[in-house]
């Protein structure tokens, strides 16, 4: 697995290779330090799922399964919530278009595998003119709200409670859960509001598709941990039927 990422210290890359019952982890860059620091918790080490207690046969049995399973973090709440923000109410096609294209625009190549590239610090984003925000994809709200958390990426940095992330103009409850699975690693954020997570809980553990409430209500037992139930529901393949058409792809470069 490969990441680049702009860290404290500067842009990093960092490779991690499973070998056996080992990680091998290389880092090049300002940043090779900063990431080679954090692999243990990227990896999952900071996650404590003790006291975790499956409920339901399909969650135990994924749970067997899957007894590594560990909730990691990036800590880089910035990185994290520029693609959320991109995914707001689009498909994630659409999202890895724009995110995609902007970092091609914008970042730099990534120290020791200069293929990829790197994600530009919060001061990049601030700058970036309003008609390559078009070109992107991004509708002017999303990108009103990605500027504005530039603005004050330091203090997210700090400090990324659920509280202070939906302080911001944009930033509602899916997408801070959303940036804090990501960045902070937390085992409990549970994404309300995603389009088919309700439906795939709700036929999981009772047979039925459900709307947010009941998806609550249902992983209300796993409270501390209902994140990690959903990545283990996700994983056992179980989910509703589709019997509508797909949604269309809605390109906002033509508007």
């Amino acid at each position: 697995m490969w990441r680049a990422s702009h860290t404290p210290d500067g842009a990093g890359t960092l490779r991690l290779r499973w070998s056996g019952d080992v990680v091998e982890a290389t880092a090049w860059g300002a940043g090779a330090e900063w990431l080679l620091d954090g692999v243990p918790e990227l990896l999952g080490d900071a996650d404590e799922p003790d006291g975790f207690v499956a409920r339901h046969d399909v969650v135990r049995e994924q749970a067997l399964r899957r007894p590594g399973l560990r909730i990691g973090r990036t800590r880089r709440v910035f990185e994290a919530l520029v693609p959320a923000v991109m995914e707001q109410k689009v498909l994630g096609q659409e999202a890895w278009r724009g995110w995609a294209y902007l970092l091609r625009r914008f970042g730099e190549p990534a120290p020791g595998a200069p293929h990829m590239r790197v994600p530009p610090p919060p001061g990049a984003w601030v700058r970036i003119p309003s008609w390559e925000w078009h070109r992107a994809g991004l509708e002017a709200v999303r990108a009103r709200t990605i500027i504005g958390a530039a603005r004050v990426a330091g203090r997210l940095e700090e400090d990324a409670a659920e509280a202070r992330l939906r302080s911001l103009p944009g930033i509602g409850v899916w997408t801070a859960a959303e940036i804090r699975q990501r960045a902070v690693g937390d085992p409990d954020a549970v994404s309300v509001g995603d389009y088919h997570l309700p439906g795939l809980v709700g036929w999981a553990l009772a047979g039925r598709k459900v709307d947010d409430a009941g998806m609550l209500e249902l992983l209300e037992p796993y409270a501390g941990h209902r994140y990690r139930v959903t990545r283990l529901l996700e994983s056992s393949g179980r989910r509703p039927p589709r019997r509508g058409p797909r949604l269309p792809v809605r390109d906002y470069r033509s508007f």
